[in-house]
């Protein structure tokens, strides 16, 4: 059961989910390239590669703000989609589950933080993907601001392929997906600036 991610018609309970985590967060990532989101140029081949980036505000107010968003797994809080628990630490080696609802079912997929980046002017982190996902890779989500603009960017850079049978036979679905992600992640986020402004 800890091998592949898990299908259910119900969301999943928090006492299951706990369970899931238990039993990923010592399995080993299931993919080849562990950090090359780091360096772009380290991603290995056979892999599908997405970017976005969008700009949330200026000011140190704005990136303090998104910081704590990242913080709060906000870009997960999609409605569809959700990062569990939300109070999963950003660091090296913390495992979370990220369960969403697809065509009538619930998927709950496992990942681990890979690297964090903690920087006066960039912050966010890298989680890779475990033997209860469908999909095998890396993502990383990242802040940025500009020095001389003060411009906050947030951007995510993926690098995946199918492991699940389903993920592989619907294929075209599952790409729909990540670009459903990746927009609603960056609402998600400039949604969440403007809270706090």
């Amino acid at each position: 059961m800890n091998n592949v991610s898990t299908i259910a018609l119900h969301k999943p309970t928090d006492a299951a989910l706990r369970q899931f985590i238990a039993e990923q967060h010592a399995l080993p990532f299931t993919y080849e390239g562990v950090g090359a989101t780091a360096d772009e140029a380290a991603i290995p081949a056979g892999y599908a590669v997405d970017r976005m980036s969008i700009a949330l505000g200026r000011g140190e107010a704005a990136f303090t703000a998104a910081k704590q968003g990242l913080q709060a797994w906000q870009q997960f809080q999609l409605g569809w989609c959700e990062a569990w628990p939300r109070t999963t630490p950003i660091r090296h080696d913390e495992t979370v589950a990220v369960v969403a609802r697809s065509m009538g079912t619930w998927w709950t997929n496992a990942a681990r933080i890979v690297y964090v980046i903690d920087e006066a002017n960039r912050f966010g982190f890298a989680y890779g993907t475990l033997p209860g996902h469908v999909e095998m890779g890396e993502e990383l989500f990242l802040l940025e601001r500009d020095p001389a603009s003060g411009e906050t960017s947030y951007s995510i850079l993926a690098f995946s392929r199918p492991r699940h049978p389903l993920a592989k036979l619907g294929r075209p679905m599952v790409r729909r997906l990540q670009q459903r992600f990746r927009d609603d992640s960056a609402a998600a986020m400039q949604r969440w600036i403007k809270q706090q402004a």
